[in-house]
């Protein structure tokens, strides 16, 4: 049997170092792995190279790491919802490289497969094919480091030639995942919206760690409802149901005179 349970989160990730790569589960703020996150930020690990869709906001998620300065580049498809990132990006203390959102996803997931490059018709035609983005920028606004030029190919799609481009995969030293359910071997099952970009950031990892609501013994998961096989997974730590969980913005509707307001939570 392996027993993948790790008694804390500040234990699994200890060994993470100062430079390494990290790719980080959540889609906005639901299913941040802030268990995680915050270990990572409490031994004052630096200088991190970080894939996640976005990057939290101001003072929560991945946002409390860019706050103390801890994160040195962002491989993100949005970033909108935190000033601090604005900030240090314009100046030049952060490099970004954006990244469409569905290549994002399946760089992850190439990288996890054994897959190192694919072709994909999005971005042909724009920066994203042509370089040129800005990735760094010098403390007078000028662009020191800009995004290279990439390969474009003509495939033949139904008789028709259309371009595409080669996007690279993506593997990292580390994952950090959020999972509702989990059991010591590893077997992971998300919920809802927090299914986006976890298992695939998992995949990519040379080193999966896993925050998990609930762990449950071996074969207390039914095979067909696991959504992340353990073979991908080698830390689980057990965090609860209770873990904080947030959202970027909360809309609210005005109640029918019976009705109480509705809000949306995150997963």
């Amino acid at each position: 049997m392996i027993d993948k349970q790790w008694s804390s989160a500040a234990e699994a990730v200890a060994d993470i170092q100062d430079g390494d790569s990290l790719a980080v589960g959540g889609f906005g703020l639901s299913g941040n792995p802030i268990a995680l996150i915050e270990a990572v930020l409490a031994q004052g690990t630096t200088d991190l190279s970080i894939v996640s869709n976005n990057c939290g906001v101001d003072d929560w998620g991945l946002g409390i790491l860019l706050n103390a300065q801890r994160i040195r580049k962002m491989t993100s498809s949005y970033v909108g919802e935190n000033k601090e990132f604005e900030r240090q990006f314009l100046s030049g203390e952060l490099e970004l490289e954006l990244t469409p959102q569905g290549t994002l996803a399946e760089k992850l997931r190439a990288g996890g497969s054994g897959v190192s490059a694919f072709f994909t018709q999005t971005g042909v035609g724009t920066q994203v094919a042509e370089g040129g983005l800005p990735r760094r920028y010098n403390a007078d606004g000028s662009i020191a480091v800009a995004s290279p030029v990439k390969e474009v190919r003509p495939f033949d799609v139904g008789g028709v030639q259309k371009d595409f481009v080669l996007e690279e995969a993506i593997t990292t030293d580390f994952s950090l995942v959020h999972a509702a359910v989990g059991d010591r071997h590893g077997n992971l099952v998300f919920n809802k919206a927090a299914r986006n970009f976890n298992p695939l950031a998992a995949m990519a990892g040379r080193v999966c760690i896993a925050q998990v609501e609930r762990l449950v013994e071996p074969g207390e998961i039914d095979p067909d409802s696991v959504h992340l096989p353990g073979v991908f997974v080698h830390r689980v730590v057990e965090v609860g149901t209770d873990i904080e969980k947030r959202i970027e913005r909360r809309t609210v509707s005005q109640p029918a005179a019976s009705q109480p307001a509705t809000t949306t939570e995150g997963a």
